[in-house]
């Protein structure tokens, strides 16, 4: 079958619920394996190995704890309920979109409870813990000594720290990388994106779509944890925020296999949440990459403008305009900004 996205596009099953995308529940499985090899059957859909044109669908951080409302950092963009939103769109591509997509691949920021970004990391001389989402670690605060890495969670961190004079100037280092880098301050977040916990699976109307895809084209989804070195943020699937000691040694390295094989299909369509942190930097990465080895592939990038939402905490923060400046900058490099309804005619 010639894979040519303007002359084949199915309906949306009826098991999809708008009014359920928003919620957390348990996907029946058996049923939606039979469904969907009837919709192959009935809708002449090939086995993803038959495809000319191979397209990836990159979804950046899909979870509970990103897209359900209530859940710890839930994105609620401008509108409140952006997330929520956005899934319901990308849902709908999937199911009108399932003899195109080759490969869906989901990142899963991936965390547990000792990591540089948590408030238990840090402590202050009355022994006291910033404050989730209040409190960004400066230089001036590590230099008067506001903040310091917290001791008793050296044992925690499976080797990364052997003594407290390495762990203490790791902290100072760490702070600095991230300001001369241009990064964004040491934001102390909720425990959120917990392993084993309900918030780091992906949302369940988004899962049952990516699993209707994958026994309706035979193409196994692709799972990308991120985030689980203790020692570094983790925005970007393709890098941590810092790579090195402050001595030069390696804590991290960059994700290269997954940047070639992100490289290797035809097309990279790309999703998730949120459009101003995870998104932005992993697009911001890749961009990267590929200037430094063949500027023309970014043309085979596409960015899903309506399929994300920059994070907005309403009297806080708003990080909507830092997002679509990002977005304007990747156009300019070559990358695609469309609408999920404007695929099938931009991507011929």
């Amino acid at each position: 079958m010639n894979n040519t996205l303007s002359t084949f596009k199915v309906p949306i099953p009826t098991h999809f619920d708008i009014d359920r995308v928003g919620d957390v529940w348990r996907i029946p499985y058996q049923e939606r394996l039979a469904e969907a090899r009837a919709w192959t059957q009935r809708y002449n859909i090939p086995p993803a190995s038959e495809d000319s044109l191979h397209i990836c669908l990159l979804l950046i951080d899909v979870q509970n704890t990103f897209c359900i409302p209530e859940y710890e950092l839930f994105v609620g963009g401008r509108t409140g309920n952006g997330a929520v939103e956005d899934n319901v769109r990308l849902c709908q591509f999937i199911y009108r979109n399932l003899a195109h997509i080759t490969k869906i691949a989901c990142t899963l920021d991936t965390h547990t409870a000792m990591q540089i970004f948590h408030e238990v990391f840090w402590i202050n001389d009355a022994d006291e813990h910033p404050v989730p989402l209040q409190t960004l670690i400066t230089q001036e605060d590590i230099a008067t000594g506001k903040w310091r890495v917290n001791p008793a969670v050296i044992d925690s961190l499976n080797g990364y720290a052997e003594h407290y004079a390495w762990f203490k100037k790791y902290g100072q280092h760490y702070v600095k990388t991230l300001t001369a880098d241009g990064k964004y301050p040491l934001t102390i977040w909720p425990y959120h994106a917990m392993l084993g916990g309900i918030g780091h699976a992906i949302v369940s109307a988004v899962d049952e779509a990516c699993f209707f895809h994958a026994i309706a084209r035979n193409s196994q989804t692709h799972y990308e944890l991120k985030g689980r070195n203790p020692l570094t943020e983790n925005y970007s699937v393709l890098r941590p925020e810092v790579l090195n000691d402050a001595e030069g040694k390696p804590i991290a390295q960059k994700n290269t296999d997954f940047l070639q094989t992100l490289l290797s299909y035809d097309r990279v369509i790309i999703a998730g949440q949120a459009k101003s942190h995870c998104v932005a930097w992993t697009v911001n990465d890749l961009l990267a990459e590929i200037q430094q080895t063949d500027a023309p592939l970014a043309k085979k990038i596409y960015l899903m403008e309506d399929l994300t939402s920059p994070v907005v905490v309403p009297g806080v923060v708003d990080y909507t305009e830092s997002a679509d400046a990002a977005y304007a900058e990747f156009a300019d490099a070559g990358m695609h900004i469309v609408q999920s309804t404007q695929l099938l005619e931009e991507m011929n």
